[in-house]
């Protein structure tokens, strides 16, 4: 071939090559393109497809267990046991160990004596009451026991009773103890200084416990808005009397009708009578001024409820 014809054919190739190039270059901008959608158009494909082949398993959470308190149990106060020991004592005899009543102190305390009464004895006593406990070391009780008698008499005894079993088992662990008597407890003063007088404030408490105490009147009348109290059924007196009153503030004494809202407490002693007799009675209340007059708001001495301000 001549070199012109050389020349020539590659000028024309020239040409071509930079156009095969060129294509090159667009089909790969194409497919860039194509893949770039692809990874977008896949993105929420694979995920759909995950979240429906793929089981998701939610595991609850296993609530934590407490932590476990122990705690000392409760001291069981036997009194009830020295009482019920004490009262078949008293009434059993050495000379019958036999009867109903020594067997039950002999099981209740196997170590303690029976009593020996003469035979012209006096009689059992009518009441035993537990008046005191005291707790020892070690699960042992001293149990303070007083025994009535129908001459006006009373005498004290210590009772020993050793508790095990966490307050399952009582034992009386000795003979019971003459002792004397609890000291009395100084009263604190009252606190209701303020003398009332008769009047509206008086009168109300009158009428409000004869409808408590004897059903004279409803006693739904004499309290405030949503205090309920029911009366006294059936009713145990038939006449009631106030014999004094006497509040904590110097409003209760005032004798001018009360502002609305005003609140006083008082104490109030009575008189009740039946067919029997005549019977001292107290009670606490606590009452406000609602348009001129007074209802009881509280009843400390009874069940009110629904309102009650005490």
């Amino acid at each position: 071939m001549s070199p012109g014809m050389r020349a020539s054919q590659s000028e024309a190739a020239a040409p071509i090559a930079a156009g095969a190039r060129l294509e090159a270059m667009r089909r790969r901008v194409r497919l860039s393109r194509v893949a770039v959608w692809t990874v977008i158009a896949a993105g929420p494909i694979a995920l759909a497809l995950a979240v429906t082949s793929t089981p998701t398993t939610v595991q609850a959470a296993t609530p934590a267990k407490p932590a476990a308190v122990r705690t000392a149990a409760a001291a069981t106060d036997p009194a009830g046991y020295a009482q019920l020991f004490l009262s078949a004592w008293l009434r059993s005899s050495a000379d019958d160990a036999t009867s109903a009543q020594a067997r039950l102190a002999q099981s209740m305390a196997p170590d303690v004596d029976l009593p020996d009464p003469a035979s012209d004895a006096q009689a059992a006593p009518q009441l035993v009451t537990a008046v005191r406990s005291a707790q020892r070391e070690g699960g042992a009780w001293s149990v303070t026991v007083a025994a009535q008698y129908a001459d006006g008499r009373l005498r004290y005894y210590a009772v020993p009773v050793a508790v095990g079993g966490a307050g399952a088992s009582f034992t009386v662990t000795g003979a019971p103890g003459v002792v004397a008597g609890p000291d009395r407890a100084e009263v604190p003063k009252p606190a209701f200084g303020v003398t009332v007088p008769e009047g509206d404030l008086s009168s109300a408490v009158g009428e409000f416990l004869a409808a408590y105490l004897t059903g004279a009147g409803e006693v739904d009348r004499y309290l405030a808005p949503g205090v309920t109290l029911a009366p006294v059924s059936p009713a145990p007196y038939t006449a009631v009397t106030v014999q004094q009153v006497s509040a904590v503030e110097a409003t209760a004494a005032a004798g001018q009708a009360p502002a609305d809202g005003t609140t006083v407490h008082i104490h109030v002693a009575v008189e009740a009578r039946d067919g029997t007799g005549r019977w001292p009675l107290a009670y606490e209340l606590t009452l406000t001024a609602r348009s001129s007059r007074w209802d009881v708001a509280a009843f400390q001495s009874g069940t009110a409820r629904d309102g009650d301000v005490r």
